[in-house]
């Protein structure tokens, strides 16, 4: 009976070329089949949102893994069906309106800036100055909603990739353990243990962001119809929908809510209230300046928690990034993706120096303060 040989190692600068050969050939298949990633990340989110109603049903009614993915996507999908035929209509309407003042008041802004300025010797052409307010605005716009904007129209028009979206997150959710399984094995036995805090870690990150900013998105909405109504704001419904999509990014969301509605009260005023339409936008800032140290303080902390709470800086950097990459979708996934990758990161750094990549770490790190420069608390 011959002895099996024992098998070569591969020397490091073998190691190397595979290694370059296999991302080479990844960068490849991304290039190739970019046009698909979109709808997977689309099918991706829904399956992670699913998922709890998924395990729910499964150990309440002691269902099997199918029958529970089944029964969660009839649940939803008839949600789904409702929520549209009662709200979307008055939506509409709203926002074909508010499109509509929105032309007269930009005209209104032009009027009024579009005149010359003369201080001494100085003279300032408005109409000049509008024209590249303009194209430097359209020049910010166009590469964060050009790319992924045009994708989503086409997923939302075309049936096909709905059908698409929902058969593989249907698969995601029904398979997922399985999925986690193969994905478990994927390392080397040394190092599986790693891999799990790691996946617990940024699974605690996308988790906390994606079932918490629906609620506090939803829960700013409800704030904003509530508040829009007492002040007279023209259009609550659709701004209280802006206020609720726009916490899905992070920091510059409050800015753009409040120079939108600022513009439109100045030009609009109050529905009901007797004031200069001045002194209406002053009390509408006034307030939302109060809403947003609410929001920062209280409701994120409470609702998202401190996992995916980051520096605005980094967030505005990451936003800058996640837009020319990804347009509108990389934009909403900036901060938890910056959040995966501080995790990684870290992990990566500390082996790199021989360090314990899971150590109780003493010193807060920069990402780890809030917006008013203090400590944040552990999640």
């Amino acid at each position: 009976m011959t002895l099996p040989t024992a098998r070569p190692r591969w020397s490091t600068s073998t190691k190397l070329f595979v290694s370059a050969l296999l991302t080479l050939f990844a960068l490849y298949l991304l290039s190739s089949f970019r046009v698909v990633i979109p709808p997977l990340v689309l099918a991706a989110i829904l399956a992670y949102v699913i998922s709890p109603l998924v395990n729910g049903l499964q150990s309440r009614l002691h269902l099997s893994r199918g029958l529970a993915t089944l029964m969660a996507y009839v649940v939803v999908l008839a949600i789904l069906a409702v929520i549209p035929a009662l709200f979307v209509p008055p939506l509409v309407n709203q926002l074909t309106m508010l499109n509509l003042d929105f032309q007269q008041i930009i005209l209104d802004v032009e009027g009024f800036l579009g005149q010359r300025v003369v201080i001494g010797p100085l003279t300032i052409d408005g109409v000049q100055l509008v024209e590249q307010a303009v194209a430097a605005m359209q020049a910010v716009l166009e590469p964060l909603f050009g790319q992924t904007l045009g994708i989503a129209v086409e997923v939302i028009t075309s049936f096909a990739w709905v059908v698409f979206i929902i058969v593989i997150s249907f698969y995601l959710v029904k398979d997922s353990e399985q999925l986690m399984a193969w994905a478990e094995r994927i390392p080397p036995p040394a190092y599986r243990g790693d891999f799990r805090r790691l996946k617990a870690e940024i699974n605690a990150i996308w988790s906390a962001f994606f079932r918490g900013q629906l609620t506090l998105a939803a829960t700013v909405a409800v704030i904003f119809t509530i508040a829009g109504f007492i002040l007279g704001l023209p259009f609550t419904l659709a701004l209280a929908v802006l206020a609720g999509l726009l916490e899905f990014v992070p920091s510059v969301g409050h800015g753009i809510w409040l120079t939108i509605a600022s513009i439109l009260v100045f030009f609009q005023g109050s529905t009901w209230i007797p004031l200069p339409n001045w002194l209406v936008m002053v009390i509408l800032i006034s307030l939302h300046l109060v809403f947003q140290q609410v929001d920062l303080n209280y409701l994120i902390p409470r609702i998202i928690g401190r996992r995916v709470h980051l520096h605005p800086l980094v967030i505005i950097l990451g936003i800058v990034a996640g837009a020319a990459l990804a347009g509108v979708l990389g934009v909403v996934l900036a901060a938890p993706t910056i959040a995966s990758l501080r995790v990684l990161s870290r992990y990566l750094l500390a082996c790199l120096f021989d360090q314990d990549p899971f150590g109780s770490a003493t010193e807060p790190r920069l990402a780890d303060y809030d917006e008013n420069q203090q400590p944040a608390q552990a999640a």
